[in-house]
């Protein structure tokens, strides 16, 4: 199973206690669902956890079934209601007129409460939403070919969530979408799927302690070039101050300096500083070693 299926399994283990937030439900299901009008509803999907609830569903929120259920093994598995009465019963629970369906919108008359707004979310994303597996990247969209529904939904999540999500339009649909993870993460727990959200969470947080390791192998690689490229400058020096017969009428600090970084090439500057008799400072030792430097040019 996909990383969207996982979600859906676990929101479908939810079903409504009271009928308006089963009523509500349904309604998220019907505005971002496959077809919803005064002549057919068609709910194509391929979690077989939404089929199993569906009709339980439709029962409690309207006291009847679906006209046609799938076949046990349909990849696609497709409830039809046909049934002009039907039909009729649900768009007056919702305020709708058979002769007038071609603007649905959402009608906030029926998500008076937060439970009912979760739960019309919630259909809404198992009808037209999906999630990207987090190990890929972070995206979670509902898709509805309604554009009303899509631009009352907007503020509905952001009452909700706290933050608005991104819209967008795809093949005459209207899209709304998450790229943050946290968001993502807050959008599923209000949904009641904390599974999924804390699955979002580890794979961010893995991410960012890779990253983290690989930025810090690369300062370090970095760092590691510039002791090597600065060892050689120092060899260099010294190597040409032995080899002018300069190195041995040196100050005593200067060839203690010299002999340490001969004998620690690889060595930084902290650690030949603690190298010393006695010890000195980090810019001490960078100090002498400048200093072989210069007088290797000057000689």
């Amino acid at each position: 199973m996909s990383f969207s299926s996982n979600v859906k399994s676990e929101i479908c283990r939810l079903l409504p206690a009271q009928k308006c937030c089963c009523r509500a439900q349904c309604f998220g299901i019907l505005l971002f669902c496959n077809t919803f009008s005064s002549d057919v509803i068609r709910i194509v999907t391929e979690s077989r956890e939404l089929a199993g609830i569906l009709p339980k569903l439709f029962k409690k929120a309207f006291g009847f079934g679906f006209d046609e259920e799938p076949e046990a093994d349909s990849s696609k598995l497709c409830f039809v209601i046909h049934r002009r009465e039907k039909i009729n019963t649900i768009l007056e629970v919702y305020g709708f007129s058979a002769q007038d369906t071609v603007a649905l919108h959402v009608n906030l008359s029926v998500l008076e409460e937060d439970c009912c707004k979760i739960s019309f979310l919630r259909g809404a994303f198992l009808a037209g939403g999906s999630v990207t597996d987090p190990v890929k990247g972070y995206h979670l969209e509902l898709d509805t070919s309604h554009m009303f529904v899509g631009r009352e939904t907007y503020p509905l999540i952001e009452e909700m969530l706290g933050v608005y999500p991104k819209q967008t339009t795809r093949a005459g649909n209207h899209v709304l979408y998450f790229k943050q993870s946290d968001s993502i993460e807050d959008f599923l727990t209000l949904l009641g799927a904390p599974v999924a959200a804390m699955g979002i969470m580890e794979a961010r947080l893995e991410k960012e302690l890779k990253n983290k390791v690989n930025r810090r192998c690369n300062c370090d690689d970095a760092n590691t070039t510039k002791v090597v490229d600065a060892a050689q400058v120092h060899l260099a020096a010294i190597r040409r101050l032995e080899e002018n017969g300069m190195l041995a009428s040196l100050p005593q600090k200067l060839q203690q300096a010299a002999q340490a970084r001969l004998e620690n090439p690889e060595a930084s500057l902290t650690e030949l500083a603690g190298l010393m008799e006695p010890p000195i400072t980090k810019s001490s030792m960078s100090h002498r070693l400048k200093r072989l430097a210069e007088l290797a040019q000057e000689g």
